[in-house]
């Protein structure tokens, strides 16, 4: 059921996925295409925090970061998975596999690869982590005052 504390969590979450996306765009090799990277991510955001936040509001704010830390980790999962398998199709189309499983194979190997360099980088780290953490006390004082 739509309420205001999951419209804030959904907004508030995909602030945090484009932030952190725009932190995350120097890290990728020189010559790759970003375009639309950090919108995309921010509707992985939105619907993290929409499905994830905004389910768990009114428990208090000790939960909340919980809360958000479960949230940030979903909104990375569904853009480590949606990059990933973009990635290996663009490959698999020119050919790099030579098998289906290789393919499959790939996929996980990208993704290990991507989330390497999520965990290096203080910078994206960071912007998940106390983003995510005011993202959630956010969406608890939205149901405090409007619910």
């Amino acid at each position: 059921m739509p309420t205001a504390a999951r419209l804030a969590a959904a907004v508030c979450y995909a602030l945090v996925a484009f932030f952190a996306s725009e932190a995350f765009e120097p890290l990728l090799p020189d010559g790759t295409q970003t375009a639309g990277f950090s919108e995309i991510n921010a509707l992985f955001g939105a619907f993290a925090g929409w499905r994830g936040n905004g389910r768990e509001v009114g428990l208090g704010y000790a939960r909340a970061v919980t809360t958000s830390l479960i949230t940030v980790a979903t909104l990375v999962f569904y853009a480590l998975v949606f990059h990933s398998v973009y990635q290996m199709i663009e490959l698999a189309m020119r050919l790099y596999y030579a098998n289906t499983m290789e393919a499959v194979i790939g996929t996980f190997e990208l993704a290990g690869e991507y989330g390497m360099m999520i965990v290096k980088s203080p910078a994206v780290v960071a912007t998940l982590l106390i983003g995510g953490v005011i993202a959630s006390w956010i969406t608890e004082w939205v149901n405090a005052r409007w619910s």
